[in-house]
Parts: structure tokens; C-alpha cells; sequence
């Protein structure tokens, strides 16, 4: 499977998807990550075939940053 976006092309065939150590094996709302061709490719853990984002390594260093920083915490 190939992808276009943000200037990247990315197949996606071989990728070598990771889930988060903080998922639990009951965990239902998962999403695993892949580095890929350049850039950071995000899915549902639970839809292998569904849709892929795509980010640049600046927005998943930003993403991260922010998890991190407690930014997305619902209070």
C-alpha cells in the first residue's frame, strides 16, 4: 500500500508498526505508529487496513512534546 501527502510518497508494505508500552492488552483504543520513508505514519490498532495519517517528523515531535507537557490532558 502507497501513500501520498504533505510531500511525502510512503509504502507502507514492511512497515514495522509500534504500538505504545502504555497500551494494555485490553486497551480497545489503540494506535500504532510507523517511521516510514521520511515521515510518521499513525492507524488504529484495531483497523490494520484502514486509514494511515501522515505527519512530518516537526508535528510528531510537536505531538509528543505536548503529550508530554500534559497539553491534551482533559483536566
Amino acid at each position: 500500500m502507497e501513500i501520498e501527502a504533505k510531500g511525502f510518497s510512503v509504502n507502507l508494505e514492511g512497515a514495522n508498526w509500534r504500538k505504545s508500552t502504555r497500551s494494555g492488552p485490553y486497551s480497545d483504543n489503540c494506535v500504532e505508529v510507523a517511521f516510514v520513508g521520511g515521515a510518521v505514519a499513525l492507524r488504529d490498532s484495531k483497523d490494520k487496513a484502514g486509514a494511515v495519517l501522515l505527519f512530518t517528523p516537526e508535528e510528531w515531535l510537536a505531538f509528543i512534546g505536548g503529550t508530554k507537557d500534559g497539553e491534551f490532558d482533559l483536566a
